[in-house]
This record gives C-alpha cells, sequence and structure tokens, in this order.
C-alpha cells in the first residue's frame, strides 16, 4: 500500500525564509488570556467553512461549560480564492461576536500558492500574537477548513498541554460515508494496521509521554504546537504538501515530546478532490482506485526488528550522553557497524542521530506482505508480548 509520506514526494525544503509580507497588519492586540490560536487555512471553502467555524464557536470544557471568554482565538488566511471565502468569516464573525475570529486574504504567486506557504504564514503569525500575550507555552493549534472539531477539542488538547508535552496530535475520523463502500473498507483496514502497529512500538519501544492508548495520526486537521517548541524547530516547513508530516519529522529530530491524544478528535470531509496534490483525498483515492486489490504493506516482523533496535540505540544514546564509555555497549547492538555506534555520542538529539542512521540500518524498501496478513501477525505478536508480561508479574508477585 502506498502511503503518503515526506520521503517520497519531496526529499528537500525550500527556502523557509524568504516569506512573504504578512497580511496581518488590521489585526488588534491579543487577549492577555490568549491560551491558543487556532489556525486555519482555506482555499475556495466557501461552503465548509460555515460547520468548522460553527464547531470552533461551540467550544465548551470538559463538562460542558463555555470555556472562558479571551482564552483561545481563530485565525483563517483566504489564499487565491475565487469564491467569497473570507466574506463568509467575516459574516460568520458578525453573527458570533463571542468567537474572536479574524480573517486576511491574500494572492500568492503561483509557485507559492500551496497549503505549506498559507500555514506557515498563519503559525508564523499565531506564535507571534501569542508572544505578544507573554504566553510562550501557549499552543498553536492547527485545524482544516473541511474539519469539524468535537465539542471538547481544545479542552482535552489544553489537557494534554498542561501534562508538559510539546505537541499534541489528535485523533482525525471521516465523517459519516456509506460503510459499504470499497474506500470505507480499505480505510477500516488502514486504520485496524495502523493502531496495531502503534500498540507494538508502544511495548517495545515505549516513550512515557506517549502511552497507550494512542493513536497513527499527527495531521493538519488537529495539530498543537507550543510556541516554544514551534520556534526550537525553525517554524513549519514551507513545502507544496504533506507540511504537517514535515513538521512532526522535525519534532521528532528535536526529541521533543508528541502526544497522539485519543481524546483530541476531529471529523474530517470524505471528498476524493481535495485542495492539495498529496493529502487525505489522495489517500482516499489511493485506496479507490486500489478497490479489491489485494493491499500490502511493512511485514510487522520487519517492525519488530526496527522498533527493537531503536530502542537498543536510544538506550545506548542516553548511556553516552550520561558519560558512560562507549565500550558499555546495549545488548543487541554488536551488529551495529562500529561507524555508527561510534557517532552515537556525536548527536545531542537521538531523534536527529536516528534519522541519519536509520537508512543504512533498515532494508529500503521494507519487506511487504499483504494488509490482512499483517493484521494478522501483529494481534499475535501483541498476544504474545502481552503474556510475556503477564508471565513477568506473576512471577515477580510470587517472589
Amino acid at each position: 500500500m502506498e502511503y503518503a509520506t515526506p520521503h517520497r514526494f519531496h526529499s528537500a525544503h525550500p527556502n523557509n525564509a524568504a516569506l512573504p509580507v504578512a497580511p496581518w497588519s488590521h489585526l488588534p492586540p491579543p487577549s492577555p488570556a490568549l491560551q491558543a490560536t487556532v489556525i486555519v487555512p482555506a482555499k475556495n471553502e466557501a461552503d465548509a467553512l460555515p460547520a468548522t467555524l460553527a464547531a470552533l464557536a461551540a467550544q465548551t470544557d470538559e463538562r460542558g461549560q463555555p470555556l472562558p471568554a479571551g482564552c483561545f482565538e481563530v485565525l483563517v488566511l483566504a489564499n487565491n480564492c475565487t469564491d467569497d471565502t473570507a466574506a463568509v468569516v467575516q459574516a460568520f464573525a458578525a453573527t458570533h461576536p463571542a468567537l474572536v475570529l479574524h480573517v486576511a486574504e491574500l494572492t500568492l504567486p503561483p509557485a507559492e500558492a500551496h497549503v505549506g506557504r498559507a500555514r506557515r504564514l498563519l503559525m508564523d503569525e499565531a506564535a507571534h500574537r501569542l508572544e505578544l500575550a507573554g504566553q510562550p507555552r501557549a499552543a498553536i493549534i492547527s485545524t482544516d477548513a473541511d474539519t469539524r472539531v468535537a465539542p471538547d477539542w481544545l479542552a482535552t488538547t489544553f489537557r494534554e498541554l498542561a501534562l508538559g508535552v510539546d505537541a499534541v496530535a489528535g485523533r482525525i475520523l471521516m465523517e459519516e460515508t456509506d460503510r459499504a463502500c470499497p474506500v470505507r473498507r480499505c480505510q477500516l483496514q488502514d486504520a485496524a494496521y495502523q493502531l496495531l502497529r502503534v500498540q507494538l512500538e508502544t511495548q517495545l519501544d515505549p516513550q512515557p509521554h506517549d502511552p497507550w492508548p494512542r493513536h497513527h495520526q499527527h495531521f493538519g486537521a488537529s495539530l498543537a504546537v507550543t510556541v516554544a517548541a514551534y520556534r526550537l524547530v525553525g517554524g513549519l516547513p514551507v513545502v507544496p504538501f504533506l507540511e504537517d508530516e514535515a513538521l512532526y519529522q522535525a519534532l521528532l529530530r528535536h526529541d521533543l515530546r508528541v502526544r497522539h491524544s485519543p481524546a483530541v478528535r476531529v471529523f474530517t470531509s470524505g471528498r476524493q478532490q481535495g485542495r492539495v496534490a498529496v493529502g487525505l483525498s489522495w489517500q482516499l483515492r489511493e485506496w479507490a482506485r486500489l478497490g479489491q486489490q489485494q493491499q500490502v504493506v511493512p511485514d510487522p516482523a520487519a517492525l519488530v526488528q526496527e522498533l527493537n533496535l531503536r530502542r537498543q540505540l536510544r538506550q545506548q544514546w542516553y548511556l553516552d550522553q550520561n558519560g558512560e564509555p562507549l565500550e558499555q555497549v546495549v545488548s543487541g547492538l554488536e551488529e551495529v557497524p562500529a561507524e555508527l555506534l561510534a557517532s552515537l555520542p556525536n548527536y545531542t538529539a537521538f531523534g536527529t542521530y536516528w534519522e541519519w542512521a536509520r537508512p543504512q540500518l533498515i532494508p529500503d524498501p521494507m519487506p511487504q506482505v499483504p494488509l490482512a496478513l499483517a493484521i494478522s501477525t501483529l494481534r499475535t505478536e501483541l498476544a504474545r508480548l502481552n503474556n510475556v508480561i503477564m508471565q513477568s508479574v506473576a512471577k515477580n508477585l510470587a517472589c
């Protein structure tokens, strides 16, 4: 099965510094109570935006009570629109005065008229406004113009951020469609595979900030990042598509803590003709094209090998960072080339090291197996791991 990944579709980022003048000079100062700025890139989204904005206007705390006034604002950038996107936002703001909602219009040159540039402009302005409000730990929170956020979307995001993570990726669910259609079946099978894969990851290479239950998505329809983390990674990479995935990879390179929270939920459009060349609509078209064809995914045995190796290298990196001599090699790393191990102490972030070392350690492409077989194998492996854990617990209790 083909997935949309930055490595597949673009190998280098263009100059991220050459941004046009920000179109936000008309905005009033931010509220001192501001905890988050929600950003929404929109290109010809006049039809979809009312539902998106209505969901944002209806945000509550986790008890169902309205959020405090001024704790969040919404920025919409209508770029290169040929419809009345901006007018729709302005009309919504006029009829919903309790929602702090700002819109700007911008026409970017053809080479720059893509979602990566639009989302970067929005996120930069959000970071600037939160810093003006004196809130560097506050969050820039992204969603899409064809997406409805859950009523407690902001509240659950705030709760996760309060635990000390640097970013929160929300669960992106499809709006209800015909459950019998081939695309729906492909989507559900893929979701089952992906969730089993990340459950295996939490078993073999656990991260305290992102425990099970978790999910596998980190996309622009629901992605929050603190201003401090955003500045640390240098902002959103300006790429024509998959800019959200590129930002996620930048967070990992800096060892920043990303929580994939199943409590943070949004519902997005199932349209197959989207506004970007590669994204969810592209994936839906791929599933529709595949139809009843046999779909293949990475062999779970190869995933187990990779996760074990990553955990062992991470443990070795921690030892090196704490001044342990290199001769104390973590078990399982004996077959790693000496030059790769020797380079490990030179990296101040394990994520940066792993991005460099992985292509030299993991075959590309990885061995593939049919999707149904992968799901069955993952379930068997997880059951085996859980059995090992239970036996260990029982043995410790007996001592």
